[in-house]
């Protein structure tokens, strides 16, 4: 398994196409906007998408939704305790500031534990909420892809509707720095890190 990053938008979205070496079949992490500068890397990389996964549903991981969808006909994957987000008002009044489109509704349910395969790859989905209810990071044997729970040197917001920083807090300490140390931590805006860099000085948790 390898992947690609692709930063996109007006907040730096991580996009991240992941793959099966062998069989090239991939997955798309959070395409938050510029579809085209995602189907310019899939075309490169000679990538044969098989589904779009949203780490939540906050307008930035999601605006290219749409575009990714029709192109390839590919089903979208979220947390169904994000739903709500994808139907609020200020989603809408953000995906125009951002030229980003509102995303379709999500075809088929992310679940804590459930396996996401594309070719001799997976990615395990596990459920982080704090940022947003929903929220979910995913993980392969060595990397973790967190979405916008955690970051280096940071963790994500909880001053968003549904965010909760008892709920970040336990995500990222129970089900994050649980993890071997050597895993590194992909998140969804800015450098990766690892678990034990973030166990070592992160300042919200140490």
């Amino acid at each position: 398994m390898n992947y690609e990053l692709v930063v996109v938008g007006a907040l730096e979205t991580n996009c991240y196409l992941v793959y099966c070496s062998r069989t090239r079949e991939a997955v798309v992490i959070d395409p938050g906007a510029q579809p085209e500068k995602i189907f310019l890397l899939i075309s490169e990389l000679e990538l044969k998408p098989r589904a779009i996964l949203n780490t939540h549903g906050h307008i930035d991981h999601i605006g290219a939704n749409r575009d990714i969808k029709e192109k390839f006909g590919l089903p979208i994957y979220l947390h169904p305790a994000d739903l709500p987000l994808l139907k609020s008002n200020q989603q809408y009044e953000l995906s125009l500031l951002l030229e980003a489109r509102e995303s379709p509704p999500p075809d088929e349910a992310l679940v804590d534990g459930g396996l996401i395969q594309f070719g001799e790859a997976a990615l395990r989905v596990i459920h982080t909420p704090g940022h947003s209810p929903g929220s979910v990071s995913f993980l392969s044997d060595n990397w973790l892809f967190s979405g916008d729970t955690l970051f280096l040197g940071g963790v994500g917001r909880t001053d968003l509707p549904g965010g909760s920083w008892r709920d970040l807090e336990k995500s990222i300490r129970e089900k994050i720095l649980t993890l071997p140390e050597e895993t590194v931590v992909l998140p969804g805006h800015g450098p990766a890190t690892t678990v034990s860099e973030e166990k070592r000085s992160n300042p919200f948790l140490i």
